[in-house]
């Protein structure tokens, strides 16, 4: 026992330095995999699985190696609590992602979900900086959106072509997305600050900029699940949700804003 003790303290000691996640990373958790698989993932065993597995765990893809990895992971959360450690993260991977992909990716993470999930985050923060550039610039000269959309089109390509032939680094990938975030928050603030006083309606983008930044803090730090159930992703994604609907409200106002705009240039000519 207290050499398994030894071995956990150091792995918790090295997971600040390691990519990956620890849960993933702990012998105890891949002998039991591997026992389970031996033991469960073949021949009658296999059938017997299959057989009483509800209808819905078969539909959304869910094997027998993935509920090796789950029961598993419950046994090594287990010792874990047992020699005082903290819970380690399973199976983590930080993704800012749109929600069609994202609910299919969680429903069943294999390698194109996952890819799909993190491929169309990073489009939608590129199609938030657009939008940004189309509504402080383009508006005045359509000429430097057409070429800014361009110059996105050709980093998404180059981006997922990276991820998807060369080598999918999350690390990478992470620091990518952070990247252009910033960008993203940087410039929609900026716009926001300049335009508050003549248009209030601005402060809603404001609000939207700063809470989604604000929230994506979950994404990065991570903490045990509260009740097993809400971990820090499962909020984060719950958290977004009024916030687009306050995002579609300034988009709203400022539609109607612009369209007074125009009406009131076309009765002046």
């Amino acid at each position: 026992m207290a050499g398994r003790t030894a071995r956990l303290v150091l792995l918790a000691g090295a997971a600040a330095l390691a990519s990956g996640s620890q849960g993933d990373r702990e012998p105890v958790y891949r002998d039991c995999v591997h026992r389970c698989e031996e033991r469960n993932c073949s021949g009658g065993a296999l059938r017997h699985f299959r057989s009483r597995q509800p209808i819905y765990m078969s539909l959304a893809g869910w094997t027998c190696q993935d509920d090796c990895k789950y029961e598993c992971m419950w046994v090594t959360v287990g010792l874990y609590l047992k020699e005082g450690h903290k819970v380690p993260q399973f199976h983590g991977k930080v993704s800012l992602n749109a929600w069609f992909w994202s609910t299919v990716f969680h429903t069943k993470d294999t390698d194109l979900t996952e890819k799909m999930d993190y491929f169309c985050a990073s489009t939608v923060i590129l199609h938030s900086i657009y939008l940004c550039c189309v509504r402080t610039v383009g508006l005045q000269h359509p000429a430097v959106a057409s070429a800014f959309r361009a110059l996105l089109l050709l980093l998404l390509t180059a981006h997922v072509s990276y991820l998807s032939l060369v080598r999918f680094d999350y690390g990478y990938n992470l620091a990518a997305n952070v990247a252009i975030g910033l960008v993203n928050v940087v410039w929609w603030l900026a716009w926001c600050l300049w335009n508050q006083r003549r248009l209030p309606h601005v402060r809603k983008c404001m609000v939207v900029v700063l809470l989604l930044q604000g929230l994506s803090l979950l994404e990065l730090l991570d903490f045990p699940p509260f009740f097993w159930v809400l971990d820090a992703h499962a909020i984060w994604h719950i958290s977004t949700i009024p916030v687009h609907v306050l995002f579609f409200s300034f988009l709203e106002d400022d539609s109607l804003y612009l369209l007074k705009e125009s009406e009131a240039k076309f009765k002046l000519d």
